[in-house]
């Protein structure tokens, strides 16, 4: 028998609705499984529970009633701690930020209120959400519950953990370079980046989107459903649209006749390790089983893309840094600090060079990509490194190196998922990327469906330890 907190959304809407479940027990599981898990892992940040027991004694009134508030009315959930919550402050990972506290929900938090979920907690975050790690001078450090020796992934990093878990179904995390599907990948868990806008976020950036953290397709679905309501906030939200969501699952056969392009050399960054390759390879062989038409890809990246985006992000890092007085900026990570303050010698044509990256990357991506209806490629060069390092490479000046298969479609505004394909030897997990063209979101979740159901077994989710 699954226990109450392994179960996903779906499961859990049906029972409350037949009346076998309530809310309140199944958030009284999952706080008693986040009380084992939360010593070994640290995943979350305002982790209180009496308010979320007040929030599922609110539900469970309403489903007796017959009148449940919205589509995830009861459903344990968790938001990254940058997603602003109204009277919370949002330390984005760092000591070096004031807590102030925050005036509304962000889009994505009323979204989840609206639609009755029981918010938890909320997840940690690395300083500024500026690495793939959970390393963070304000949060505790967060760790992979697959084994704990090894970080979650950032800067969703809370999320990963708090999923693979077990802490729920729902979680919602944010990307701008691979940070929803990183923690995904390495925490073996399904991640969507959604097309930009998809979902409406404040504040809003370039290649910036909000996205859910699921063990499920199907459960991140249901969030999709109720996170791209529209939201004025948003000045780059693209316009509504009345997706049907539920119509995730179209079978395997929804690879049928698909041409895929095979992506296994990002052209940048570190190379792929032998065990990842392997994974997606065998990934792309059951696709073609399918019926899809793999077909080889080669690199659309280049060493110059990635660089110019990281020192044009450095000088923004740079910049933001130096505005803050002397005493809060002492506070913030070294490896950051030592990055940011590394381009504050570039000249104003070698920021503008930079800059121009991010639109030769969007060029680039979108025209190797129109060849073909997907392509899929491994998430990162390599399964999840050592929890204390702040980056694969340990080195603030080539902070970037595992990012080269992400980064390229939060710049060309394309869709693109995490779904875990196979583990290492020692038992990690290793994420495949699914992307689409620019707003086939959902085409993403069921090409992404289809894969669940012909990948290889799935080994059971990581318990705690055990005392």
């Amino acid at each position: 028998m699954t226990a109450l907190h392994d179960l996903p959304a779906h499961d859990l809407l049906a029972a409350y609705r037949q009346r076998t479940l309530s809310p309140v027990e199944v958030t009284q599981a999952v706080l008693a499984h986040i009380e084992r898990w939360e010593p070994h892992i640290r995943a979350t940040y305002l982790l209180r529970p009496e308010m979320a027991l007040a929030q599922a004694r609110e539900s469970e009134a309403r489903w007796l009633r017959g009148e449940p508030k919205g589509a995830l009315d009861g459903v344990p959930s968790t938001i990254k701690e940058n997603i602003a919550t109204e009277g919370d402050p949002t330390p984005l990972g760092t000591a070096a930020v004031e807590l102030v506290p925050a005036a509304a929900d962000a889009p994505p938090a009323a979204r989840m209120r609206e639609a009755g979920a029981v918010i938890v907690a909320k997840t940690t975050m690395p300083d500024y959400g500026m690495l793939s790690s959970g390393l963070s001078t304000f949060h505790p450090l967060s760790r992979n519950p697959w084994d704990t020796r090894k970080g979650p992934g950032g800067s969703s990093a809370g999320g990963g953990a708090a999923a693979a878990a077990g802490y729920g179904p729902l979680h919602i995390g944010t990307d701008i370079g691979g940070s929803l599907r990183l923690p995904a990948s390495w925490c073996g868990i399904f991640s969507l980046k959604p097309s930009l806008g998809r979902i409406p976020i404040d504040p809003p950036y370039t290649g910036r989107a909000a996205g859910p953290m699921t063990r499920t397709v199907a459960d991140a679905a249901l969030m999709m459903q109720v996170l791209s309501q529209p939201d004025a906030r948003d000045s780059m939200s693209l316009p509504y649209q009345d997706i049907a969501w539920s119509q995730f699952n179209k079978g395997a056969e929804r690879l049928r006749g698909l041409r895929i392009g095979l992506l296994l050399d990002a052209g940048c960054g570190q190379p792929v390790e032998p065990e990842v390759k392997a994974a997606v390879e065998r990934a792309a062989k059951l696709m073609e089983a399918a019926g899809a038409t793999i077909v080889p890809m080669a690199p659309f990246m280049t060493q110059a893309m990635l660089d110019g985006m990281d020192h044009f992000w450095r000088m923004r890092s740079h910049i933001d840094l130096q505005a803050l007085p002397a005493a809060r900026r002492d506070k913030v990570l070294p490896y950051i600090r030592t990055w940011a303050d590394s381009a504050a010698g570039m000249s104003g044509t070698e920021v503008f060079n930079a800059s121009h990256q991010f639109h030769l990357t969007r060029v680039n991506t979108v025209k190797a990509c129109s060849a073909f209806d997907y392509v899929i490629s491994p998430v990162a060069p390599m399964p999840a490194f050592q929890a204390e390092l702040p980056s694969p490479t340990n080195d603030p000046l080539r902070p970037l190196e595992h990012i080269g298969f992400t980064v390229p479609f939060n710049m060309s505004e394309q869709p693109a998922a995490s779904v875990n394909c196979g583990y290492t030897t020692s038992g990690l997990p290793i994420g495949l990327q699914i992307a689409g063209a620019r707003f086939d979101d959902l085409g993403v979740l069921q090409v992404a469906h289809a894969f669940e159901l012909i990948r290889e077994p799935q080994r059971a989710w990581p318990q705690p330890p055990a005392g």
